[in-house]
């Protein structure tokens, strides 16, 4: 299941990371990527652990915890501190899947690679190329989204990311530790959570019908979480 997340960020944070990322240190991606990936991974990433990373990657995180479409589709236990990159002058990824397990930084902690996201944080008209592949069961989905949203895929998918042919395409990227790791099971549950939502304003708070399809959802999240 794909999932787009419109203004993750506002238009004035993005402006606000912009002016830090524009004058960034980027360094060569090729640093962080497996034996594999090395061979497909044309772009340029701000280093781990660097101050400006990390405070803006703080910054992503606390407005996702505020962000209830990407609480219900993740069921988020563990999020991969949010990395940055950049593609331009023909810089592309190949085709890859991500690892499907990582060690948290600074820590011996290995989180399971669930969900991958990433948060696009330059206009899709200041670029060419730079497209999201994602494959999936009815074909390949391609994403470009507007500076400040966000896109869920499994981080099963075969992916890839286009060449830049112009300008520069500059995004966050992360991966999410999911309370409820089998795909399916938590697609059913963000349809059911989101008829729920969407059913709630029609009727009263105590209407029989609410309460039993609200009492079905946590009953299944009870039966599917491993916290």
């Amino acid at each position: 299941m794909l999932i787009a997340i419109d203004h993750v960020l506002t238009a004035a944070q993005v402006a606000q990371f912009r002016a830090q990322l524009d004058s960034a240190d980027w360094h060569d991606g090729a640093r962080t990527a497996g034996t594999l990936a090395k061979t497909v991974k044309r772009n340029q990433q701000l280093p781990d652990g660097s101050e400006l990373a990390v405070r803006l990657g703080r910054q992503i995180l606390q407005r996702l915890a505020a962000t209830p479409l990407f609480v219900s589709a993740a069921l988020p236990r563990t999020i991969y501190p949010p990395k940055f990159n950049r593609y331009a002058d023909g810089g592309e990824y190949g085709a890859h899947v991500d690892s499907a397990l990582m060690v948290l930084p600074d820590s011996s902690q290995q989180m399971r690679t669930d969900l991958s996201a990433t948060l696009f944080l330059a206009e899709p008209e200041d670029y060419d190329g730079g497209v999201l592949e994602v494959d999936g069961p009815f074909g390949v989905q391609q994403v470009k989204l507007a500076a400040g949203d966000m896109v869920l895929y499994p981080s099963s998918s075969l992916h890839r990311v286009t060449p830049v042919t112009r300008g520069a395409r500059l995004a966050s990227f992360f991966w999410i530790e999911s309370l409820v790791a089998d795909e399916t099971e938590r697609s059913l549950l963000f349809d059911l959570d989101q008829s729920v939502q969407r059913f709630t304003p029609l009727v009263a708070p105590d209407d029989a019908r609410l309460v039993q399809l609200s009492g079905v959802y946590h009953n299944l999240l009870r039966r599917w979480a491993r916290p």
